[in-house]
């Protein structure tokens, strides 16, 4: 083995050592951003990358997958402290809350207790079925039964009504341990310097349909009283109207004609 490879041996163990180092410094910040020594770590593995492509062209010319530049060491740590030293200036908060509400009719209570047994049917041997009594023991019986969302509500036992989505600016990250489990609005609740974005207001989708279709409805009726307009239509006119129409079509009028008197005459 000649010493230049002994150099690619010592460079590439180099690599190695590198990345391993920087593996863990990355597990060790755990996410943390702006991490001191991830990016230390990073210029290591980064620059003994660069030597070891540079010795192996060199050597064999032959060339990594890396194609990448070597970094000042002492620059880098200067930036190193230039993070760590860095304030954020962001004036936005970094935690949104996202808030929903949905109301729902319950046209039969039976109906709906009965739809959240069947679907509380795949429970564990052995556990005992405490029998659900009220409307909100069934609602919560078909959302733990689901993925938890409002998709679970989606039953023809439940007639969605309006609701509504806020997003909010808030300080901190919701933290379910302040709150008893029978505290449903504490959490809701903005502190100090929190503040409502906006809000989204929902609509049922069935509601929505109605309303087309008594436009789809209209339009007809707009259509039909310009087929036939009569007004200031003379005797003549409405005598050649009257010989244009075929016997079936006549048929038509006369019968609706019946029908809108009630089938009096005289």
């Amino acid at each position: 083995m000649t010493d230049r490879h002994a150099e690619l041996d010592a460079a590439l163990d180099r690599v190695i050592a590198a990345a391993r180092e920087h593996l863990a410094a990355v597990k060790s910040a755990d996410g943390r951003i702006d991490d001191d020594s991830v990016w230390q770590a990073y210029v290591t593995l980064n620059n003994s990358s660069h030597e070891y492509d540079e010795l192996l062209l060199d050597v064999f010319g032959e060339v990594t997958p890396w194609e990448v530049e070597a970094i000042d060491p002492n620059a880098a740590a200067e930036e190193g402290e230039d993070l760590e030293a860095a304030e954020p200036t962001d004036p936005h908060s970094h935690v949104i809350s996202v808030r929903q509400r949905r109301d729902y009719r319950v046209p039969s209570i039976a109906a709906l207790l009965l739809a959240a047994e069947a679907a509380r049917g795949g429970a564990a041997e052995g556990d005992e079925d405490v029998p659900l009594e009220s409307v909100g023991e069934a609602v919560l019986e078909l959302l733990q039964s689901g993925d938890g969302s409002l998709d679970a509500l989606d039953v023809p036992e439940l007639e969605p009504l309006d609701g509504l989505v806020a997003v909010a600016e808030v300080t901190n990250p919701l933290d379910l341990t302040a709150y008893a489990d029978d505290d449903g609005a504490g959490p809701f609740l903005l502190a100090a310097g929190e503040r409502i974005v906006g809000r989204l207001d929902e609509h049922p989708f069935a509601d929505q349909l109605d309303e087309d279709l008594d436009d789809v409805d209209l339009a007809e009726d707009v259509d039909l009283d310009e087929d036939i307009d009569l007004e200031g239509t003379g005797e003549e006119d409405l005598n050649e109207l009257v010989a244009d129409l075929d016997e079936e079509e006549l048929d038509e009028v006369e019968h609706g004609s019946d029908a809108a008197t009630g089938g009096r005459t005289g």
